[in-house]
């Protein structure tokens, strides 16, 4: 008897909790809050080089945009390390469903090795919905040159961009949407006012565009490029 409880004592100890009582997966170190309302919570997330995260398990559906590859370390709960993949393009738009448990780390790396970065959204559980596209205007999605790369029952995820100095024509967005720009420039709106706005972009920028916003687009410096998720 005292050999194997000699044995049993000297195995490494795997976590042992309930899924239900570990932590969402943010905010942690790392992450930033950029915003919340009605429909999303919004992070910029960064896996820091050697800093050890707790396990968690996401609550919410999540879409995110991947702005920098890196490469990190997932772990199972019972202690299985997923096996690292390849590099891989950016933007790279993403989807999770909720109920996913693991830890995710950049630990184990080479010094020089660079750091993963995204923009995550948690998906409220909230009904989506839908505008008709207004009269003399035509729908913001598709339009001409964006990729379709997710396409699912909470989500389509457009990966696209604006010429410099190409007229758009006023469009209306059907959905609720989130954008993330993955190429920086310079945007001018025009309203069915006439009323005209001018924004400048960096990578890694977000905003929310609101189902019934009516606007044309127009690159006035540079050619961004962005990542537009419209929820359903």
């Amino acid at each position: 008897m005292i050999p194997f409880l000699l044995l049993v004592l000297g195995v490494p100890q795997l976590p042992s909790f309930a899924e239900e009582e570990l932590p969402h997966a943010y905010p942690r170190i790392g992450v930033r809050t950029l915003f919340e309302n009605e429909r999303v919570y919004a992070w910029d997330v960064t896996w820091l080089p050697g800093i050890s995260q707790p396990y968690h398990r996401h609550r919410y559906d999540l879409a995110a945009v991947y702005l920098r590859y890196g490469p990190i370390r997932i772990t199972t709960l019972d202690g299985t390390e997923n096996p690292q993949t390849p590099p891989f393009d950016i933007p790279r738009p993403f989807f999770q469903p909720a109920g996913v448990t693991h830890k995710e780390e950049m630990v184990r790396f080479p010094e020089d090795t660079p750091t993963r970065w995204a923009i995550m959204f948690d998906l409220k559980d909230v009904l989506g919905r839908r505008v008709d596209v207004i009269r003399g205007t035509e729908a913001a999605f598709p339009r001409s040159g964006a990729e379709l790369a997710i396409d699912n029952e909470r989500v389509l995820e457009w990966v696209h961009g604006w010429q410099e100095g190409q007229a758009g024509e006023l469009m209306t967005y059907e959905r609720d949407a989130l954008q993330v720009f993955s190429e920086p420039g310079i945007l001018e709106y025009t309203f069915a006012s006439g009323v005209t706005l001018t924004e400048a972009y960096a990578v890694g920028d977000t905003r929310f565009i609101a189902a019934g916003t009516v606007r044309a687009e127009r690159a006035v410096m540079g050619s961004p490029q962005a990542v537009t998720i419209e929820l359903k």
